[in-house]
């Protein structure tokens, strides 16, 4: 199983970020869609020897072909090491905040992955390109903008997909060659709903399980002293209250027993307590959601909890120092 940290958006330390994290022993990083561009952090990076990805790029607002050029870059640069990880955001982000548009997202999202597939059959192989569809038309392209060949021994980056319904999740399983769970889950919620419903996707596609990258998002902050301990579980409270007021994410807390909490929440954010919302976060609900503790323990419940799933974790660690992240790796690796 290996293990990724965030990367951060911060271009002016993305190189250094990424070395550091290379020493540490970790696998990979990743870059979010947040209030930062998804790419740039990952060009920076590109020389660390680490493998790399977006978790996620929203891929609604943008076109096929623009991705389909920034992944082949960044897997030329990385010489190998780079993921395409998309994925949809929900409706009124898409309509209201990127301006784009939101149409039966499942079938989008698959024709995205096959247009983009497309578009490197034709740089790879000459291929003609003919992907018309509801979705997107791509029938024109012409050698001027046909980019240089990757080098020998490297193929167009695999792409993976954020999924959580059942409808994308089994459609990921069937058509992506990843896929990545979202870290507001919990082992007993992946094992019991959504391995199922991978599996019947994997069917569907005629697909063995050994073919799909499972890639678990985990919120997770190994800590060396109780003063880290106790910063580290103030940011988790805040970050688990803004996941559970989402109504998305309410199938996690129902497998719990908690659905309620979501309403709580959700009625908070639209009197704006925005402030206040940890404090419905208590102990034993952020001990079931987040991993927290020793780096000891932080790597025992990792791999206890996740071991036997994932292909690797992407983990949200809230400010853990490297030292921590290290002694987390050398006992994961003890485990192994």
């Amino acid at each position: 199983m290996k293990v990724d940290v965030s990367l951060g958006g911060d271009l002016t330390s993305a190189t250094e970020r990424a070395r550091s994290l290379a020493a540490v022993g970790l696998d990979g990083a990743f870059t979010f869609e947040g209030n930062s561009d998804v790419f740039f952090p990952l060009v920076a990076a590109a020389g660390s020897g680490l493998e790399l990805y977006t978790n996620v790029a929203i891929a609604f607002p943008r076109s096929p072909m623009h991705l389909a050029y920034q992944a082949w870059d960044l897997q030329r640069a990385s010489e190998g090491r780079f993921a395409l990880g998309l994925g949809t955001q929900v409706k009124a982000h898409i309509e209201r905040r990127y301006s784009s548009t939101w149409d039966r997202p499942v079938g989008r999202l698959v024709d995205m992955i096959l247009a983009i597939r497309a578009i490197w059959a034709n740089w790879t192989d000459g291929t003609p390109l003919d992907h018309v569809t509801d979705f997107h038309r791509l029938d024109l392209m012409v050698p001027t903008f046909v980019p240089p060949s990757l080098p020998s021994g490297i193929a167009p980056p695999p792409i993976w997909a954020g999924a959580l319904g059942p409808q994308m999740t089994k459609a990921m399983a069937r058509h992506a060659d990843g896929v990545i769970i979202h870290p507001f889950n919990t082992g007993s919620f992946l094992d019991s709903v959504t391995m199922p419903l991978i599996e019947e996707g994997l069917l569907a596609g005629s697909r063995d399980r050994s073919t799909l990258v499972l890639n678990v998002g985990c919120i997770c902050s190994p800590s060396l002293d109780e003063q880290e301990f106790e910063r580290s579980s103030t940011s988790i409270r805040h970050n688990l209250a803004f996941y559970a007021s989402t109504p998305a994410y309410r199938v996690t807390l129902d497998h719990h027993g908690l659905g309620e909490l979501q309403s709580e929440l959700k009625e908070m954010t639209r009197a704006g307590r925005w402030s206040d919302m940890a404090s419905l976060i208590d102990d034993d609900t952020l001990d079931l959601l987040a991993v927290r503790g020793t780096p000891r323990a932080c790597a025992t419940r990792l791999h206890d909890e996740y071991g036997s799933l994932a292909d690797r974790l992407s983990l949200t660690t809230h400010n853990a120092s490297d030292e921590a992240l290290a002694q987390m790796m050398d006992a994961l690796a003890e485990l192994s």
